[in-house]
């Protein structure tokens, strides 16, 4: 069969229009390449990757001491830890000093001593003394640091389980710390503490609400016995402040008890001081007004024309008149 034979320019043609075949087989080459290379680096070890930072470190630095002018510089990696103030400024750096408070010594002891309450050390020897049977029983504690005077005692002694109202010990405890507290004017915070065990009632949604009624319960149980409202304060710690392991009984028992903290500071009343009211000054357009107005006021008593009387308080019409006020004689 014959076929026809394609000219030359046919035959080139076809070769050009298949020429793209070659660039893109090399630039699928490439990128296959490429991502072999970024595989191999992702599963580079760590030991691996860390010579490779160090060679190439150490040829940037090689070659920077090569360049080097004589002055020594920093290496092409940056130093992780910043510089000292003496490294940066050298030792003519001043060191900042505070202002001064007070020249006056003598003055800040006098300003300190007008806010001190009654001596805290003192005070610990006579509760100790009116607290001795409850101390050496273990239902109450004593301590005294710096700050505070603190009393310890028992939440068992002073109210019944998962309640808030004080008992008769408390009572009685309480009158034999009056007698003491009363004698003085130190601040007072008292403090409530529960153990770790859960409580949900209609009256204690949880711990929180327990420490904080006890500790009210105290407080007002002083202030009945004349201890000054104004120098207590209530705190509620709950269950988050615990003394000891919430793992034990005996644990549980020590965290469940009520802290009265004197401060060494005395309670300042503030006096306000009231002035007295400035009576207004009435001018003489008011006193005119005031006196119109008590005219017009005024009750009358008009006799009419034609007899009988009118009580009023608006002034005589025409034809009518105002009979005379006869005085009583003595």
């Amino acid at each position: 069969m014959y076929r026809p034979r394609r000219s030359a320019a046919a035959e080139a043609e076809k070769s050009d229009a298949e020429r793209w075949l070659v660039s893109y087989a090399d630039y699928m080459t490439l990128l296959f390449a490429l991502f072999v290379v970024l595989y191999s680096m992702a599963n580079m070890e760590k030991e691996q990757f860390k010579k490779l930072q160090d060679t190439i470190s150490k040829v940037f630095v090689e070659q920077a001491d090569k360049n080097d002018t004589g002055i020594q510089g920093q290496s092409v990696q940056p130093d992780i830890y910043p510089q000292s103030d003496f490294e940066l400024y050298g030792s003519g750096l001043e060191q900042a000093t505070g202002p001064t408070l007070l020249a006056d010594n003598a003055k800040l002891e006098q300003i300190e001593s007008t806010k001190l309450g009654s001596p805290l050390a003192a005070m610990q020897k006579d509760i100790n003394r009116a607290l001795r049977s409850l101390v050496e029983s273990g239902l109450a504690k004593v301590t005294l640091d710096e700050d505070w005077l603190t009393i310890e005692l028992s939440s068992g002694l002073l109210f019944s389980s998962g309640s808030a109202s004080s008992n008769s010990s408390a009572s009685a405890v309480m009158t034999e710390l009056t007698a003491i507290l009363k004698q003085t004017t130190n601040f007072m915070r008292v403090r409530g503490y529960t153990d770790s065990v859960p409580i949900r009632t209609e009256q204690f949604p949880s711990n929180w609400e327990l420490s904080v009624a006890r500790a009210a319960s105290i407080v007002r149980l002083l202030e009945e016995l004349g201890v000054a409202p104004q120098r207590m304060a209530i705190e509620g710690y709950g269950q988050y402040s615990p003394f000891a392991e919430n793992t034990t009984a005996q644990g549980r028992s020590q965290n469940r008890k009520v802290v009265i903290a004197l401060s060494k500071y005395a309670y300042e009343p503030v006096v306000v001081e009231t002035a007295e009211p400035a009576e207004p000054e009435t001018s003489a357009e008011q006193v005119a007004e005031e006196a119109v107005q008590q005219e017009q006021n005024k009750v009358r008593v008009i006799r009419l024309p034609h007899g009988g009387i009118r009580i009023t308080t608006r002034p005589p019409e025409p034809g009518e008149e105002e009979p005379p006020i006869h005085k009583r004689e003595q």
